[in-house]
């Protein structure tokens, strides 16, 4: 049974986490890599999206592989960092933090990405065992269906019910919160998949 979370964090130390979670999060890695890289600005080719998904248009392999990396990353070292100084509450909001951040990048006039490489560092940094399940849902997910954007749907949303369902409210809470966010975030993607016109997984144009 998960230990529960005690919320007696300080007003001071709980700003502090969403801060820090924050300004990790808004970190454009797909933006940062590709200009270093010489490929101009990602946000002016394809869906104009900061994310790995997007840096895959250029053609670079390797430089999608890295922007993936870190947007996941930076949600795992939010919650390590804020979780090492000051507890797992703070690491709770820390990671609450880096989604946003994300998805709202200060640097970015608060624009940014989808979020679902920073929902998988978060959960890596607080759950690591529904990190493996949301791998293995999104993989089998793609696999069938061939829709990256609905595998990832499916298992961010699948993540929380599990943790819910095993008494971990603090933390199914906070992926419950991120799993709306990440469905809003992706309207455009479900009503393409609705309509049917919805780009499949290695499918050109």
């Amino acid at each position: 049974m998960p230990q529960p979370v005690g919320w007696d964090l300080s007003a001071s130390l709980a700003v502090a986490a969403l801060v820090l979670g924050y300004l990790l999060g808004s970190i454009p890695f797909g933006l940062i890599l590709t200009r270093f890289a010489g490929l101009g600005d990602i946000r002016s080719i394809g869906s104009g999206n900061i994310g790995a998904t997007n840096v895959l248009r250029t053609g670079n392999k390797k430089l999608a592989a890295a922007t993936l990396l870190g947007d996941a990353l930076k949600g795992t070292a939010a919650v390590l960092l804020a979780g090492h100084f000051w507890g797992p509450e703070a690491a709770i909001l820390a990671g609450l933090g880096a989604f946003l951040g994300h998805i709202f990048s200060v640097w970015l006039r608060f624009k940014g990405g989808k979020g679902v490489a920073t929902y998988l560092g978060v959960l890596i940094g607080l759950a690591w065992p529904m990190a493996l399940l949301f791998a293995v849902v999104w993989i089998a997910v793609a696999y069938i269906a061939r829709y990256s954007s609905l595998a990832a749907l499916v298992a961010s949303v699948l993540v929380p019910i599990v943790l819910l369902a095993t008494g971990d409210i603090p933390k199914g809470g906070l992926f419950a919160v991120l799993a709306v966010i990440l469905i809003l975030k992706h309207s455009t993607n479900i009503r393409r998949l609705l309509g049917g016109t919805e780009s499949r997984i290695g499918q050109k144009g």
